[in-house]
């Protein structure tokens, strides 16, 4: 069964659409009133409980979630997922995020290092960047051949069909920065000591291969999201909106016990929206 991140059978009125927000253009996104620390904790709190109710309600009916952060450098994906795990049961919800690989795994099936880390029943497996490096860092910074980033591009929508209908329920997010606010992040990260292991060689890079990151992130999404296995884009120069619209977003995926209708309201379409939306790439 395809996975339409709604179980079918407990599913009860109209179907919904699984990204029904859609995304304004690049940078045009209007911007959102800011809510103030109060306001933020007390929605993050709301929205954590309802991440234990989908989390209790995943295990007992043996679901198998991944949950993939992709984006540019500095984005927030690492305080997103922070937000989304802090509160979970650790014995059937991880986030996995992987070191550069080691010799003997650039000699396997690129997707095996990956593979070994997928849910089994009842259980959430959060991805800090995933198999899509091929499609981004590697391809930019000349990590892959050609051929090897051909091979991927062909590759993933099977690969992804494969865990979908295995009972993997999958969603992709990918979080989105300006320039001028990467660049902004960047000087804190080095004007910061607690968060001088943040710092890389690749971030150098970033902001003089920005077009070259925005020409692989098109291809990516233009290729990679499908029907059942769609890009979400979150843009993410307020953390705050960004962290709760994520939320947002993922539990409405479900229909989970107990489920609060309240809190999980629809996001904020000038924040959240689909990737293969034609007016995101106006």
């Amino acid at each position: 069964m395809g996975n339409k991140q709604k179980d079918k059978q407990e599913k009860k009125g109209k179907k919904k659409d699984k990204n029904p927000v859609s995304a304004p253009p690049e940078g045009d996104a209007p911007a959102p009133a800011k809510l103030s620390r109060k306001e933020y904790e007390a929605e993050l709190e709301a929205l954590q409980i309802e991440l234990v109710k989908l989390q209790l309600w995943a295990l007992k009916k043996g679901k198998k979630i991944v949950i993939l952060f992709e984006g540019r450098d500095a984005a927030g994906k690492g305080g997103t997922i922070l937000r989304i795990m802090q509160h979970l049961n650790p014995r059937t919800a991880r986030k996995v995020a992987l070191a550069k690989p080691t010799e003997a795994e650039r000699g396997q099936w690129y997707f095996q290092r990956y593979v070994q880390h997928l849910p089994t029943a009842g259980e959430i497996v959060v991805f800090d960047r995933s198999w899509y490096n091929r499609a981004g860092v590697e391809r930019v910074m000349g990590f892959c051949t050609d051929k090897e980033y051909d091979d991927f591009m062909r590759s993933i929508p099977f690969f992804e069909m494969m865990l979908i209908r295995t009972g993997t329920v999958l969603i992709k997010i990918w979080l989105d920065i300006s320039k001028e606010e990467q660049a902004k992040r960047f000087k804190s990260r080095h004007s910061d000591p607690l968060k001088q292991w943040k710092i890389s060689p690749i971030d150098e890079e970033a902001q003089k291969k920005w077009d070259e990151y925005t020409k692989c992130k098109r291809t990516m999404f233009k290729q990679s999201s499908t029907p059942d296995a769609p890009w979400t884009v979150v843009r993410s120069d307020d953390k705050h909106d960004a962290r709760l619209n994520c939320i947002r977003f993922i539990l409405d995926q479900f229909n989970y016990d107990d489920k609060d209708e309240r809190v999980v309201c629809v996001p904020d379409p000038a924040v959240v929206g689909n990737a293969a939306d034609p007016n995101f790439f106006k």
